[in-house]
């Protein structure tokens, strides 16, 4: 099975826990059985291998992504970068490209794409399976997976298939309607259109090649600034005659707000939180090491994070994107290829960084030109490189780099430091890196 992973959206509808690198598919709030918390994707990651261990998964992102892809899927899933975004018809018409190209996937292969990050259960990736199998029988040129409604909803577009049967020609496509009209069409057996079809490569190819001047692959990755922004909707969906959809019963939740994704929170609060018995239908999500103290409250959702705090009541949750779009700070969290860092301290000439690096993970070997460092290890055991000196750090070591100087490190153990930058002009713009060969 091939699955292409629609990987976008940025941090606004769930801020704080999100933010412009940081999106709501990467936020670990759900329960595993270890006892442990998973992110949507990882998630959806690990409900994919368990229906098909030997999938071909390829996630189509933006390049501020790839660290938080890698940091939490590991360096083996198949990452396709956009240079920049150009909406959902570029976006696949690239993946599909990458598949052929550099995959070396057959034009006679099937491929199936869907969100990264839709909450659903097993049943629903051995439906997408089934429409991978659709796709390879080859008697319509696009299947499409249609979400069998639970309520008249103004969010989705709707599809209104030509029969009741479980595979269906499509008789016609809905865009999002207002609640009235929404009742009207699922009057009419319409179902959601989710996001998720299956097509065979050469279909799209050649779509692509109609509608872009380009010769493989890398020939679309340069050019990609150039394309119009289209969504595969408009591009091809709605112009092809020969499509069928496939309905789908099961769970399937769009956690795009505050308020669906505490509905799918097993718990009421992770983190250190306390609820006194009077607290009815709240949620709390607390990533800061201070304690969280809520009484009395009902149907509200808290959250706290380095990037900020919400208190809100549920509903209003829904409609928190202007307020976010008027803060203007850096990014105080992020996931990185090698672990992460959260911004302690801002002042105007310094910034203070808590650093963690997972086993066997280093920084690139780099410069900067405008700012000087220092490196304070609180805990674990690495190597540093300094000016291409290699030196062994543990607890109560300190580095100090002056601007100018090439520096990495690289964590044997899980390594925490604490960096603190001096500088008149610290910006991530002022960075030079280098090539670095490590035993």
């Amino acid at each position: 099975m091939n699955i292409i992973l629609l990987s976008g959206g940025s941090g606004k509808r769930l801020w704080p826990l999100s933010n412009d690198i940081r999106s709501k598919q990467f936020i670990k709030i759900f329960k595993t059985e270890n006892d442990e918390y998973e992110s949507m994707v990882q998630r959806v990651y690990r409900q994919i291998r368990s229906v098909d261990e030997n999938a071909t998964v390829t996630i189509a992102t933006s390049k501020t992504q790839v660290s938080s892809i890698h940091n939490q899927l590991g360096s083996e899933v198949g990452v396709c970068v956009e240079p920049c975004r150009r909406d959902t018809f570029p976006a696949i018409a690239l993946a599909t490209a990458y598949l052929h190209d550099v995959l070396g996937i057959s034009e006679e292969e099937s491929v199936v794409v869907c969100p990264v990050d839709p909450y659903v259960n097993q049943d629903y990736f051995e439906a997408v399976k089934k429409l991978g199998e659709l796709a390879d029988e080859g008697s319509a040129n696009l299947v499409l997976m249609g979400i069998e409604p639970t309520y008249p909803s103004e969010k989705y577009g709707y599809v209104i298939p030509a029969s009741k049967e479980q595979v269906s020609k499509v008789a016609t496509f809905k865009e999002k309607p207002d609640i009235k009209t929404a009742e009207s069409y699922i009057a009419q057996g319409a179902l959601w259109n989710g996001g998720v079809f299956a097509y065979k490569l050469k279909y799209v190819l050649e779509k692509a090649h109609q509608l872009i001047d380009f010769a493989d692959y890398r020939d679309l990755f340069a050019k990609y600034e150039t394309l119009n922004k289209i969504s595969f909707d408009y591009a091809v969906v709605e112009k092809e005659d020969n499509i069928e959809v496939m309905r789908f019963a099961g769970q399937w939740k769009d956690l795009g707000t505050w308020n669906t994704l505490t509905e799918a929170m097993e718990e009421a609060s992770i983190g250190k939180v306390m609820l006194n018995e009077k607290c009815e239908n709240v949620h709390v999500i607390n990533e800061l090491d201070v304690p969280v103290l809520c009484m009395g409250l009902n149907d509200v959702v808290v959250s706290a994070s380095a990037e900020g705090i919400l208190v809100s009541d549920k509903e209003q949750s829904s409609y928190i994107k202007p307020f976010v779009d008027k803060i203007d700070q850096q990014i105080m969290f992020a996931e990185k290829s090698w672990g992460s860092f959260r911004v302690l301290d801002v002042q105007e000439e310094s910034l203070t960084i808590k650093v963690t690096l997972n086993p066997g993970n280093r920084m690139n070997y780099h410069s900067h030109e405008r700012r000087d460092e220092v490196w304070n290890v609180i805990s674990g055991t690495g190597r540093a490189v300094i000016d291409g000196e290699i030196k062994t750090v543990k607890a109560g070591d300190v580095i100090q780099m002056p601007a100018g100087c090439k520096h990495s490190i690289l964590a044997d153990t899980e390594l925490k430091l604490i960096e603190v930058q001096i500088g008149q002009d610290i910006s991530v713009e002022d960075k030079q890196k280098f090539d670095l060969e490590l035993d």
